[in-house]
């Protein structure tokens, strides 16, 4: 083993490509949405709630990146018979609800996404179209 790794990392303009396409996205569909972008550690490198989403989503949103960001997984993968359990475990940190997505590139974890304030397939959606922008996986 190496002592010292090189790691992709999302950048300043990557995040700002994912809040544009994520916005777009949302107002496509004339459902404003909460935006949480979070790096491959759980730090906020974004968060916007858009006018007329529900303000408790920004709280459900940042819950869905963080999942995503540390399973690699998304945040709708978490079985359903623990996640009230590993809610309660972790302060609401970690759920099970939709629309929480890792980012990927090139197979390597570099963050998460969550969206919240729409129906889940709309959460999931968002989340997409921010991940295309820049050329991340997809779920």
């Amino acid at each position: 083993m190496q002592p010292i790794e090189t790691r992709k990392f999302l950048t300043h303009k990557a995040v700002l490509v994912m809040l544009s396409a994520a916005i777009d996205r949302a107002e496509a569909m004339g459902q404003p949405q909460c935006i949480v972008i979070v790096d491959a550690s759980g730090g906020t490198l974004a968060e916007l709630k858009m006018t007329g989403a529900k303000f408790l989503s920004l709280k459900s949103a940042r819950a869905k990146a963080l999942t995503a960001a540390s399973t690699g997984k998304p945040s709708s993968a978490i079985p359903e018979p623990v996640r009230p359990a590993i809610a309660a475990a972790t302060g609401g940190a970690v759920t099970g609800l939709p629309g929480g997505l890792p980012v990927m590139v090139d197979g390597e974890l570099v963050g998460g996404i969550g969206i919240g304030s729409g129906s889940g397939d709309q959460d999931v959606d968002v989340a997409n179209a921010a991940l295309a922008k820049i050329g991340a996986t997809q779920w």
